[in-house]
């Protein structure tokens, strides 16, 4: 809405000074002529704001102009900061509410401590875009529409109707009740209940939403919690699942581990290495994890695993263990 963005727009000029038009428009997320329409509109309604011409100029506000956002005490306004995650917030659609909501804290602290406010924010960084081997951490992206009909649906207690991709299947309309949203790992779920079924949607999978009028069909409270972690037994227990048994070098055992959908059992043999039996989504997704152990797992079962990773040793062996390719080229004999 525009009254939230005039409000961001004064918060950014009181915190951080000068800024010129593109850097305001990057930061609202809209276009320069928006920005000068939005700095026209705060002049009109008695708000200091003057621009300064020249190759270092942008607008900003008159010395010891004040906005009134009270209601947060110093160690509460920190610990929003502290807690405010902007990936997480894009789970639900709520990135840039959740950047103008931190404004509007960091405006509301007593002017002594809005410097400490700033060092806190710079000796934390919370979910960075890589890992330490500089793989990039992928955040799902959401259609701020869809999500918000979700959100609203949910918040509701309305009935929703979402146009749904299941992994591997095309997509189609369902009707569904939905309960609760969670995000883990920075993905977004929907849980909800379907013909009295209970249902879990990936929000990055719901092309389309539309909340309806009707009440959903759900309990007036809800352990989201509770529900969630029944929801993860049900699914590490059924489907297409795969039992594996495998010793593993107990420096890779975090590893594999986290990459199972459970540990079943766990016990030390003679030689010190551990005898895991963990289980995976599906064959695949055992196949993957134990080639990634190379030679610190040996998969004891099932035989058709411990088959599949000696074709593939084998066949790497044997397109490694022939000369080169440079090695195979016919040389130019050489001209003198």
């Amino acid at each position: 809405m525009r009254a939230d963005r005039l409000v961001s727009l004064v918060l950014l000029l009181r915190r951080r000074g000068r800024l010129s038009a593109a850097t305001l428009a990057r930061e609202l997320e809209v276009s320069t002529r928006t920005v000068l329409r939005d700095v026209e509109a705060l002049s009109a309604a008695g708000v200091p704001v003057y621009a300064e011409r020249g190759r270092h100029g942008g607008f900003a506000l008159l010395p010891g102009f004040r906005t009134e956002l009270t209601g947060l005490n110093h160690d509460e306004a920190l610990a929003l900061l502290i807690a405010g995650s902007r990936r997480g917030a894009q789970a639900f659609g709520l990135g840039s509410a959740l950047a103008s909501a931190m404004l509007k804290v960091v405006d509301a602290l007593p002017e002594g401590h809005r410097a400490a406010a700033d060092c806190v924010a710079e000796r934390l960084l919370i979910d960075p875009e890589t890992d330490l081997l500089s793989r990039r951490v992928a955040a799902e992206e959401l259609p701020d529409a869809v999500v918000a009909e979700v959100r609203r649906a949910v918040f509701a207690g309305h009935r929703l109707r979402i146009r749904y991709a299941a992994a591997g299947g095309e997509p189609r309309w369902r009707t569904v009740d939905p309960i609760g949203l969670v995000t883990v790992r920075d993905q977004g779920y929907l849980l909800a209940t379907r013909s009295g079924e209970d249902r879990t949607y990936r929000l990055s999978r719901v092309l389309a939403a539309e909340e309806l009028d009707e009440p959903a069909r759900r309990p007036d409270r809800v352990d989201l919690d509770r529900a969630w972690r029944e929801r993860g037994t049900r699914f590490r227990t059924g489907g297409d699942q795969v039992a594996v048994l495998a010793r593993v070098d107990p420096a890779r055992r975090q590893e594999l581990a986290g990459t199972a959908l459970a540990v079943l059992a766990e016990e030390t043999d003679a030689d010190g290495r551990l005898r895991l039996e963990v289980t995976f989504q599906d064959a695949r997704h055992a196949r993957w994890a134990l080639w990634q152990l190379a030679a610190d797992a040996e998969v004891l079962s099932p035989q058709w695993l411990r088959t599949a990773l000696h074709d593939r040793a084998a066949a790497i062996a044997a397109r490694y263990g022939a000369c080169s390719p440079a090695d195979q080229e016919p040389r130019a004999p050489s001209s003198r």
